[in-house]
């Protein structure tokens, strides 16, 4: 069993890597599990890619990698929305979605802005999904970029990542 380590808002949050486990076992995992593997894999993409390629490249590397843990990856999901009796077929395309129930938007910016995050809120409200991550590929430090977003989700029962909540 291997353990990660994040420095994460000026701490060390250590954890065990055990997840993948579950999901090769077919073993239901909670929205926070998947959390920690999509984290878990991110750090690896950043550290495999670097800073500077386009999020398309991100995002199917990052796909692959939750693969090989067994996870079910679904990439460019388009999203249907209803306002007001109208149905916009396409309104817009989730990055990842992991599970079914997590939702990850990849970004290749400078810096991470306010709308970036209400952009995740937004996907997640019309998704209605309790959790989303925002990562930015472009920081030297892949925690840098790295934004917990939550919709209605107060489950944080055995979460490792106490970042942006």
């Amino acid at each position: 069993m291997r353990r990660g380590f994040w420095v994460i808002e000026a701490r060390i949050v250590s954890r065990e890597v055990s997840e993948g486990a579950k999901a090769a076992k077919g073993v239901a995992m909670t929205v926070e599990e998947l959390a920690a593997q999509a984290v878990d894999c991110g750090l690896k993409v950043h550290q495999l890619l670097g800073p500077g390629l386009l999020e398309s490249a991100y995002e199917r590397v990052l796909a692959h990698k939750l693969r090989e843990r067994g996870l079910d990856v679904a990439t460019q999901v388009a999203v249907p929305i209803v306002v007001d009796g109208i149905v916009i077929d396409q309104g817009f395309r989730a990055d990842v979605v992991v599970a079914g129930r997590l939702l990850i938007e990849i970004k290749s910016v400078e810096r991470l802005l306010d709308v970036h995050t209400m952009q995740v809120m937004t996907y997640l409200r019309f998704m209605e999904l309790p959790l989303g991550l925002l990562m930015n590929f472009s920081g030297v430090k892949f925690t840098q970029g790295l934004k917990r977003v939550v919709n209605n989700h107060r489950d944080t029962t055995g979460s490792t990542l106490n970042l942006h909540q």
